[in-house]
């Protein structure tokens, strides 16, 4: 079995942003210990803070095998339509995750273009939704 994680604008940052949302473990450490969780998925993990690259990204998958993806969009979730038709455009299930819960934060970021395109959505559960949609992805 074989997963993607896709983080997108900012999330390189983790650990060091807005610790009080973010928390402060770095995604790489989280990755380190999520990887030895599930030994036996591939997890392959891509970041970037270009759009156009994260749906160059989300192309690439339609000749992949991978079970499913996990799309952390970061603020392009609430701003960004052509990544959403990007979603929708593929065949691999996509679970959107957020580390914080958008919902009690700022009104702009109330609105999620991505979720109507994904197999489900999991919000403010910090860096463990990873881990849960992981889950979600091998029990599909």
């Amino acid at each position: 079995m074989k997963i993607l994680i896709i983080n997108g604008p900012n999330l390189n940052l983790l650990g060091k942003r807005e610790p009080s949302i973010y928390g402060f473990e770095r995604f790489e450490d989280f990755l380190t210990q999520v990887r030895n969780q599930f030994s036996t998925v591939y997890i392959q993990y891509y970041q970037s803070n270009i759009e156009g690259e994260l749906i160059n990204r989300l192309h690439a998958t339609e000749y992949e095998d991978y079970s499913g993806i996990i799309l952390n969009a970061g603020g392009y979730s609430h701003t960004a339509v052509a990544l959403a038709d990007a979603v929708a455009a593929i065949k691999t299930p996509v679970i959107g995750i957020h580390i914080s819960n958008t919902y009690t934060r700022e009104k702009e970021r109330h609105q999620e273009l991505l979720a109507q395109y994904c197999r489900g959505g999991i919000y403010g559960l910090g860096l463990q939704g990873y881990s849960l949609a992981i889950q979600s992805i091998i029990n599909q």
